[in-house]
């Protein structure tokens, strides 16, 4: 009998800041038995974009773009071991729409088209939302080292941005899960149920939301 369904082999996370990738992919590259594979750090430029300082915005989105790029383009598809990967190539051209100006743009975009193509996109994307408010909240509780010159306006502009751009997201299977009341880390069963969900077929857009979020019992 022929198989019913193959999980994804390629596994992409993606979705605001303070969102919960890092650990949400930490749990399932564990579960699945995946390569994890996580976000470029140490960009030389982040301070001064924090700073304001001028042309940092356009230094800082290169180095995450070449980061991005050789970090993508090195992976090694093994059919036998998933990949799970806390953000997409995408977001890289989603930040840059949002910090360069045009003609800073209009210099990313042909580097930034030269490198999609030579890159695999994910079997699956899971896309992590939450609203300003609760970004917000968790970003003053986090208080990461440059994180407090993130501003409410960046934030609010950063979730309008990933909104729009996964509306239209048809590249792969996506699932849209929002976090707003969900905790995988302290909340047992919300996990398990997400977990449960990728064992089965995601095709085209889906929504997870977990029976025991307030969500859900409204």
């Amino acid at each position: 009998m022929a198989k019913l369904f193959d999980p994804p082999r390629y596994i992409a996370l993606d979705g605001p800041i303070r969102v919960g990738k890092s650990t949400l992919s930490g749990i399932i590259a564990d579960r699945l038995h995946a390569q994890r594979v996580t976000e470029p750090e140490n960009n030389p430029f982040l301070a001064a974009f924090y700073d304001g300082e001028p042309g940092a915005a356009f230094q800082a989105q290169f180095a995450f773009l070449m980061a991005r790029f050789d970090q993508l383009r090195a992976l090694e598809r093994n059919p036998h071991k998933a990949i799970v990967c806390d953000y997409t190539f995408e977001k890289d051209k989603l930040f840059a729409c949002i910090n360069l100006n045009d003609a800073e743009l209009a210099v990313y975009n042909r580097y930034y088209n030269y490198f999609r193509e030579q890159l695999p996109t994910p079997d699956l994307v899971i896309y992590l939302q939450a609203s300003p408010e609760v970004l917000k909240r968790r970003l003053r509780r986090k208080n990461a080292p440059g994180e407090s010159a993130v501003s409410d306006d960046y934030i609010e502009e950063v979730v309008k941005a990933y909104e729009h751009f996964f509306f239209h997201y048809t590249a792969s299977d996506l699932l849209v899960v929002n976090t707003n009341d969900i905790d995988f880390v302290d909340r047992h069963q919300d996990l398990q149920e997400l977990l449960r969900r990728l064992s089965e077929p995601i095709r085209g857009t889906q929504y997870f939301l977990p029976l025991g979020s307030e969500a859900a019992s409204a």
